[in-house]
């Protein structure tokens, strides 16, 4: 499949990082229709669109002329059936749970065209784990983009065995016609690249704080001062959420790994529901005006 052959796109999940995609796909040119099981995200997203668009209206970055084409060409669909009809793409960026994915899979493979390009956003499940839920599993890889996905360029196209060298060579080329700079994963690998690396940061920032070495805070400080990081590691699980952190953990420990630094840590986070900037307090606190 080439670009050009690309009339449709599905984004699956309007959450925070789906619904990003679906409208970055939209400003790039491409028909997207996004779809989400709770009605009142979808509700969300609809003024939430018209916001975002006026505000690059506002900064000189798109004319009015421009918006009111993208959002010509970013649809809200009521279910995964209407949303995947004639897709040649489908983006699943759902919660980051086995179960839930495995669910989707099997409901994605009954209603969506037997040869579109299936991508998971997963930030850290490999497509593998799913691969005998879709019929031609070849044509199934992850596309993991990165939080925020209208302003972050990185995109990671990662190839496992069941994935053909045509899928992977078709979403690399998709990433560059959305605005991005993807690169290649070569062999499946739990968290990819960027996340693995972040990981090894992460779990020994969460050393040093429950063995009352220094605060989140002060790591933070001497992350951003001492290694010229932009963010330290806890301001950048509250912008990422912490309850997505706890999902990644609890996955580690499903798959046998022991458990990893910090995890009591986000588990109370994640109880009390302090999962960073979403719900206005995580490590920090924060402004939801």
């Amino acid at each position: 499949m080439k670009i050009s052959d690309v009339k449709k796109v599905c984004v699956v999940g309007a959450g925070r990082m789906g619904r990003q995609i679906a409208l970055n796909a939209a400003i790039h040119g491409f028909d997207t229709y996004l779809t989400d099981s709770f009605p009142a995200v979808l509700e969300q997203v609809d003024s939430w669109s018209k916001e975002y668009l006026d505000g690059r209206v506002v900064k000189g970055k798109l004319s009015s002329e421009q918006v009111s084409d993208r959002l010509k060409r970013f649809h809200l669909a009521k279910n995964l059936e209407d949303a995947s009809d004639n897709a040649q793409v489908v983006i699943e960026a759902i919660l980051e749970d086995r179960d839930v994915k495995t669910e989707f899979y099997k409901n994605l493979n009954k209603v969506a065209p037997k040869d579109c390009i299936i991508a998971s956003n997963s930030s850290y499940m490999v497509s593998s784990i799913f691969k005998d839920l879709i019929d031609n599993s070849s044509r199934l890889a992850n596309m993991h983009y990165f939080n925020p996905a209208l302003a972050m360029k990185l995109v990671e196209v990662v190839r496992g065995a069941h994935t053909s060298k045509e899928t992977a060579d078709f979403l690399y080329d998709f990433a560059i016609a959305n605005g991005k700079t993807p690169i290649r994963v070569n062999k499946e690998i739990r968290g990819f690249v960027v996340n693995r690396i972040l990981t090894a940061i992460r779990d020994e920032a969460y050393f040093l704080v429950e063995n009352g070495i220094c605060t989140p805070e002060d790591c933070d400080i001497g992350v951003k001062g001492g290694l010229n990081h932009p963010m330290g590691p806890f301001e950048l699980l509250d912008l990422t959420g912490i309850d997505l952190n706890y999902f990644s953990m609890e996955d580690r420990i499903k798959a046998g790994e022991p458990k990893p630094h910090g995890y009591e840590i986000a588990k109370a986070k994640y109880e009390a529901h302090e999962w960073g900037r979403k719900t206005g307090k995580g490590f920090y606190v924060y402004d939801k005006k």
